[in-house]
């Protein structure tokens, strides 16, 4: 089990493997589909964003809260944001965190981009939240769970989907299951 302490160094980012068992500590920022909208958006119009995306690694999650306190945070289907990836990675996003597979095109863009992709436990929403330390929202309150949170949090658990060379956990696993 590796530790990686946010923010990090692109360099830490290339020294990682898929298939790789990381522990996270630091700030990360949910995001889900509207979000990822909004984003684009605001790229698209030369207007600044609520987060530095090259220090904020985006977690593809709603969190559940409940008197300001974060009691679920599971994961959601990553490849409903792979058509975002390009924009956001263009502008600085070196670090998703979801779960499931990915397109072709998104292992694409991981490789040229130089950026990571982590696969969060799903259906652990409830474990994975004892490991944020704090929470709090930072945009886009109108759209209550798939607001912008920052979450503070320490070993927090996740695997190393698709590394900055490309190389897809799946793919390996498509692959072994042909031979």
């Amino acid at each position: 089990m590796k530790h990686l302490y946010l923010p990090c160094k692109d360099g830490n980012l290339r020294k990682l493997r898929a298939g790789d068992y990381l522990l996270i500590s630091g700030v990360i920022y949910t995001a889900r589909d509207q979000v990822h909208q909004k984003l684009v958006r605001l790229i698209n119009k030369s207007q600044p964003l609520p987060l530095k995306l090259e220090k904020s690694p985006i977690y593809y999650c709603g969190p559940v809260v409940r008197r300001h306190k974060v009691i679920s945070c599971g994961p959601t289907t990553s490849s409903r944001m792979d058509k975002f990836l390009k924009v956001l990675f263009k502008n600085g996003l070196k670090i998703t965190i979801g779960k499931g597979k990915r397109s072709s095109e998104a292992r694409f863009l991981f490789r040229k981009y130089k950026a990571v992709y982590l696969i969060a436990p799903a259906g652990c929403g409830a474990l994975l939240s004892r490991k944020i330390l704090n929470s709090e929202i930072v945009a886009f309150r109108e759209l209550g769970p798939e607001a912008i949170y920052r979450l503070e949090v320490k070993d927090f658990p996740v695997l190393v989907g698709i590394d900055a060379e490309g190389k897809d956990i799946y793919r390996r696993l498509e692959d072994d299951s042909e031979a």
